[in-house]
């Protein structure tokens, strides 16, 4: 899967099923403080993946994931290895 299927599954589930602003995806939005996931909104995210992507997210893998761009790559390395 290339980045950029990866990214245009990422936005439009959060648009589609998380209803976030398409004008606050961007890069470098930050996760929390930009698009305003929280941890109820993560859990949403965990299943979609897993739907998505067909692995599950690791709380302590994501640990350091604070931006969207961030959140990609983490889903580029499960899904391309």
């Amino acid at each position: 899967m290339t980045r950029t299927e990866i990214e245009e599954k990422v936005k439009a589930f959060l648009i589609d099923e998380l209803e976030i602003d398409e004008e606050k995806i961007f890069d470098d939005a930050k996760l929390k403080d930009d698009m305003g996931i929280d941890s109820l909104d993560f859990v949403d995210i965990v299943v979609i993946v897993e739907r998505n992507f067909g692995f599950k997210i690791k709380p302590e893998e994501m640990a350091d994931v604070k931006t969207l761009s961030q959140f990609c790559d983490y889903i580029e390395s499960k899904v391309n290895n």
